[in-house]
């Protein structure tokens, strides 16, 4: 019987060290005055001694992938924004509480492991945890031979937070009358891709999709890997300045239809008024090309608000100005009253003017 040693069986030991030293500076430029220790133990370690000061710390935490949108950047060879992508939609989830992010783990899993490309990767979620101001403090890069081919790829990753109760936000705090803001998304965040590609992507070869432009000018492939935004910062200010939002929704799978409404105590609904913001052009090329009805869209993409806010009345002007630092937001519905007190609340849509 001829030997066999790992590597023949199609996992190297040696390219996984080098590619952990490939790591190594991305990871440390996340750290903050908490982590113990460096990269390369069993277990990531991290100081809950800022927790000594709360009344009554909470912790939150939130895991996600990237989904189909994978598929994109291995089509385009673009690996160092799907990363960002990774800790943003975990970051944006835990963050709707009043919960600041503290660290953060990952899993690569890879077909055939090489240093560069793990750099590459791994270099994204670093700058999406500095985006977030949360620790990278371990992960897993596996490799998988024969069970995924050797350019295949897929991550995914958990953060946790905290918060202290008392200031902790959500739809208990939400009011009849309070108005709703809308933070724009920078694109398709990293959810519906899987519709994106049968309709639009899938009968486009690579060159047509690194190519196309559209018609603000930018390329159809760039423009759908752009970056999930990262909303924590501008929110925790918020808060921490004392504005009073009342609640968040993170507008991820599901839309501003089934969203919205997860920050909504029974007995009331929202009513978002249409057309009061921006769609990003690549959502309007998407949306001509799957023809999907405007019910449909609402509850599949972010339709171009990737953060819903939902505000005291008389906190309007002061919230409005803060993030108006950090880029645009829209006044885009309100809290109302529900047919049934006893209901769930629900999204409603109505007409600019009605």
């Amino acid at each position: 019987m001829v030997a066999i040693n790992y590597k023949d069986a199609g996992v190297d030991i040696d390219e996984g060290a080098r590619a952990v030293d490939a790591i190594r500076a991305a990871v440390k430029s996340t750290y903050t005055p908490e982590v113990i220790g460096d990269i390369g133990g069993f277990g990531g370690l991290f100081s809950a001694a800022a927790f000594k000061d709360m009344h009554d710390p909470v912790l939150v935490s939130g895991t996600d992938g990237v989904g189909t949108k994978l598929e994109l950047a291995k089509r385009l060879g673009i690996h160092d924004t799907v990363g960002i992508d990774l800790v943003a939609m975990c970051v944006n989830d835990i963050v709707v509480s009043g919960a600041r992010p503290l660290f953060f783990l990952d899993y690569l899993a890879i077909g055939k492991l090489e240093a560069s490309f793990a750099a590459e990767v791994v270099g994204g979620i670093a700058e999406g945890c500095r985006q977030a101001g949360c620790a990278l403090i371990g992960g897993e890069m596996a490799e998988h031979p024969g069970l995924m081919p050797e350019g295949d790829y897929d991550i995914s990753g958990f953060c946790v937070g905290v918060v202290d109760r008392p200031r902790m936000i959500g739809s208990a705090l939400v009011r009849e009358g309070d108005v709703i803001l809308g933070l724009p998304s920078s694109g398709f965040h990293s959810n519906g891709f899987s519709l994106i590609r049968r309709a639009v992507t899938d009968s486009l070869t690579d060159e047509e999709l690194a190519t196309r432009t559209l018609p603000d000018g930018s390329l159809l492939g760039e423009a759908l890997l752009t970056p999930t935004r990262t909303y924590v910062k501008p929110l925790l200010e918020a808060l921490e300045a004392g504005l009073p939002i009342h609640a968040a929704a993170h507008i991820t799978g599901g839309g501003i239809t089934e969203n919205l409404n997860r920050a909504l105590p029974p007995g009331l609904d929202a009513a978002v008024t249409l057309a009061t913001w921006l769609i990003p052009p690549v959502m309007d090329e998407v949306l001509e090309q799957t023809k999907l009805e405007l019910h449909e869209a609402l509850k599949t993409f972010n339709m171009g608000i990737g953060m819903a806010l939902i505000c005291a009345p008389e906190g309007m002007p002061e919230i409005t100005r803060h993030f108006r630092n950090s880029g645009r937001i829209f006044r885009i519905g309100e809290v109302v009253k529900a047919a049934d007190p006893s209901a769930p609340g629900a999204v409603r849509y109505k007409l600019k003017g009605e």
